[in-house]
């Protein structure tokens, strides 16, 4: 029996929950598991399920005619309040469905945006929620007033005999443009606000939806932001900073988790949110390696990340909770396909060394070692130094200060300017070369197959 987990506060409806499988798609042992945890997660009590498999949709009513009758006939069997339907469908599916089987129909984007919504704490996410409902919602509108005329708005028909729906429609799009414009002003603010940490090093946790990465934060930086076993349980970047050893200050931010389908509307609406994830200097991706549908989910996730642009950010792919893992075969099994992956469990600390020192490794792509020498009289190039730098040691001598510092290239502008001499602390990466190396499996990037790898079950994890 599966676990109940449901938003708070939220009066409980009977759901029925049912998906249209293609032929191609990946076989799962729980087709609707993913489902069910959504609509638990928005507090409905699931009463049954059903799954077809078809080749082609029916264009009236999405599904079979005969899955039709036998869903209706659910529905009187177990008191139904609402029908989830695991595909998106399009506003005449939606009335069709509705009108065969006497209750509401939702698809799988109005059930995820319902669930943004109601977990929306902050300004910003519930600007961002409200966008992306009101564009779902948009072609929707007769779906709502189906009481009224369906006459055609035009000339001669505006003005104080306007219908209800035309009203509401020019209410939505009037709507839908101020908080368009309202979202453009907080993306600026966000950026300014990035761009205003030049200097300082910057990781940002991505990932599927209740991988663990809020769990992932507090275990490294000793934080306290809520992390529930839920799905989509943060909405809200967070950033933290994170005492990285041999580094010093570095800054850790989490935000929204993504799934499978993520409705573009909502990524769109999310930009600003998301802006903490494109400017970072380095993504660690973090996977639930004890999910079953592992890899379409770290799939989903990159998918995610090619739509708003930054795939080709430096990566770590980071295999959580491996310690809800049965036998090492399993773990194997996602290292053979990712080698270069980490595993962890955030939950009890195991692996965060070596995941510290990857991400250390890592960030060197990206920062200068060097000797500076500068004026002792230069205090605004020694506190610039000291700010977006580590010092590693000082040598103070008549004429001058040699100073050992490590630093970003991005920071590099000023001391090139000022200072008397700059001299590689590591003659194999010359100042005037700085390079960048992509850190992330390759293997992320490349279509996966539908079948898995077959490892041996008595493989040990090394």
């Amino acid at each position: 029996m599966r676990e109940e987990k449901r938003v708070e506060g939220v009066a409980s409806e009977k759901s029925i929950l049912v998906r249209l499988v293609f032929p191609g798609q990946p076989n799962e042992d729980d087709p609707l598991g993913e489902l069910h945890q959504l609509a638990t997660t928005a507090g409905t009590e699931v009463v049954d399920e059903l799954v077809q498999k078809r080749s082609t949709i029916d264009k009236t009513t999405f599904f079979g005619k005969g899955k039709v009758s036998e869903l209706k006939q659910m529905v009187e069997d177990t008191g139904a309040d609402v029908v989830i339907v695991d595909n998106n469908l399009s506003p005449a599916q939606t009335r069709n469905l509705e009108k065969a089987v006497n209750v509401k129909v939702i698809d799988r984007t109005e059930l995820i945006l319902d669930i943004f919504a109601a977990g929306a704490q902050t300004h910003e996410a519930r600007l961002a929620v409200e966008l992306a409902q009101l564009e779902y919602s948009l072609p929707r509108l007769k779906r709502m007033w189906t009481h009224l005329s369906r006459q055609t708005m035009g000339v001669g028909m505006r003005g104080p005999g306007e219908k209800q729906l035309e009203v509401d429609r020019r209410l939505a799009l009037k709507r839908i443009h101020d908080l368009k414009n309202e979202l453009e002003k907080v993306e600026h603010r966000r950026e300014r606000q990035v761009a205003s940490r030049d200097g300082i090093a910057t990781v940002s946790l991505v990932g599927y939806t209740n991988a663990g990465k809020s769990t992932l934060m507090n275990a490294l930086t000793n934080a306290d932001v809520e992390a529930a076993d839920r799905l989509f349980a943060t909405l809200d970047t967070r950033t933290r900073r994170w005492e990285l050893p041999g580094w010093g200050t570095i800054l850790l931010s989490d935000t929204v988790g993504f799934i499978r389908d993520l409705p573009h509307g909502l990524v769109a609406s999310f930009k600003s949110t998301l802006e903490e994830t494109r400017q970072a200097g380095l993504l660690l991706h973090v996977a639930d390696a004890s999910s079953p549908t592992v890899f379409d989910q770290i799939t989903a996730v990159y998918n995610v990340l090619k739509e708003i642009g930054i795939e080709e950010k430096d990566m770590l792919l980071v295999l959580n909770k491996i310690d809800a893992i049965e036998s090492p075969a399993i773990l194997n099994r996602v290292l053979n396909r990712y080698p270069n992956a980490i595993p962890v469990s955030a939950k009890s600390n195991r692996g965060l060394t070596a995941l510290t020192e990857a991400v250390g490794e890592a960030l060197s792509e990206e920062f200068l070692d060097i000797f500076v020498d500068i004026a002792p009289s230069d205090g605004k190039l020694l506190a610039h130094l000291a700010a977006k730098g580590e010092i590693l040691s000082r040598e103070f001598n008549d004429e001058l200060v040699t100073i050992h510092v490590r630093m970003s290239s991005a920071a590099f502008g000023m001391v090139r300017e000022r200072a008397i001499a700059v001299r590689s602390a590591r003659p194999d990466r010359p100042i005037d070369r700085v390079t960048m190396t992509l850190k992330h499996d390759q293997a992320i990037k490349e279509p996966l197959d539908s079948e898995t790898p077959s490892i041996d079950a008595a493989g040990e994890v090394t």
